[in-house]
């Protein structure tokens, strides 16, 4: 009888053991939907190299100029482009859709993908206001949607690893001060597209103008790198030093939010002779310098030197949003609370944006428990 219950052990063992593992390479590739193709982060999504992991299989966009001078430059099928986001949806079904159009129309991509059981991935900010980001999150929890938020900081290898020397190692001792150098030469300057330009310089559709552009990527490190804690204060000038290029919106943004224990600093502009999203944090007994995607220092006071070092590449379900989003549709990642693109932070991004903006206008400090009473 011994014998007998463990050959039967043997042979079960065996069985599972000859299973196919199927991998994320492996599975179907997530059914995608995109809406809007006016922000020109587009361009990464439609140039991207094939990896098997989502489809496109529809488009809405109204704007037929735009439709066919990008289905020209990346060779898509003007078939599967549709005129609104109710009839992409109708005819295409996707599991999931990528907004690419102005901010302010975030929340209307998630109220017709919510209902629908669609999960949505958003370019940053999230939303133009706390009130636009509130009815998001209550859709995304009443039809248990994700709504990410993508970021092209979430993706550099620096960022992760200076949390980790930060917050796993706890090599510089509790943070001080954050300080971040966000922005470039201007949209204008660097040659944006017309379409993305009629946005991103309107006060409604953006919401703001480098304030909110570059500010978000300071607010998104923060709350994560501070474990999603909820600042004390928002203090906030903005100015427009180019109004003849940006009549509407401000090109200049200085943003400190206040901690009970520490200091965030936001420097957002439009007016930085350079590329840079650069972020510093200091500590009791050290500081970490990210210049960029890869190239870091770290100093350490009890050694008196700092280190310069390339951070190790992001493992390849980490490494770009398309990769991450699909996983997360598939279930294989679940976002922690305040991860970089999960909702619950984004909803703290906008917050500090939305206090800065008052700040700015008013002329005055924002208390967080007053504001959100």
């Amino acid at each position: 009888m011994i014998m007998i219950k463990s050959i039967a052990k043997l042979i079960l063992a065996l069985s599972i053991s000859t299973l196919p593992v199927v991998t994320p390479a492996q599975q179907k590739p997530v059914r995608i939907g995109i809406a809007g193709l006016s922000h020109d982060h587009i361009h990464g999504l439609l140039g991207r190299k094939e990896k098997g992991d989502i489809v496109i299989v529809g488009i809405a966009e109204p704007d037929s100029g735009l439709v066919e001078r990008l289905a020209k430059r990346y060779g898509f099928d003007k078939k599967i482009v549709y005129s609104s986001i109710d009839e992409m949806l109708r005819s295409t079904k996707p599991e999931a859709v990528m907004a690419y159009n102005d901010i302010f129309g975030h929340l209307e991509v998630v109220e017709k993908c919510a209902p629908r059981g669609i999960h949505v991935m958003v370019e940053k900010p999230l939303a133009v206001s706390v009130a636009h980001a509130d009815k998001m999150a209550k859709l995304a929890k009443k039809n248990n949607i994700q709504i990410l938020t993508n970021y092209e900081t979430t993706w550099y290898g620096s960022n992760t690893e200076a949390y980790k020397v930060v917050n796993e190692e706890e090599q510089i001792g509790e943070i001080l001060k954050i300080e971040f150098h966000t922005g470039h030469q201007g949209p204008v300057e660097i040659g944006c597209s017309k379409e993305f330009l009629a946005w991103l310089t309107d006060p409604v559709l953006n919401g703001a103008g480098a304030l909110n552009d570059f500010g978000c990527y300071g607010a998104n490190l923060s709350t994560w790198l501070m474990k999603g804690e909820t600042p004390v204060s928002v203090t906030a000038v903005t100015h427009t030093n180019k109004p003849q290029v940006y009549p509407n919106v401000d090109d200049e943004a200085s943003i400190i939010v206040q901690y009970p224990y520490n200091q965030v600093i936001i420097q957002a502009s439009w007016n930085w002779p350079y590329n840079r999203k650069e972020m510093k944090i200091y500590g009791q007994s050290g500081y970490v310098f990210c210049r960029d995607t890869e190239n870091m220092t770290v100093f350490k006071s009890k050694e008196k030197k700092a280190t310069d070092k390339a951070a190790p590449a992001l493992n390849e379900d980490r490494n770009d949003a398309f990769s991450y989003f699909a996983r997360v549709v598939r279930g294989d990642i679940n976002p922690q609370p305040y991860d970089l693109s999960a909702l619950p932070n984004n909803e703290v991004v906008v917050k500090i944006l939305e206090m800065a903006k008052k700040s700015a206008e008013n002329g005055k400090t924002i208390v967080w428990k007053e504001y959100f009473k």
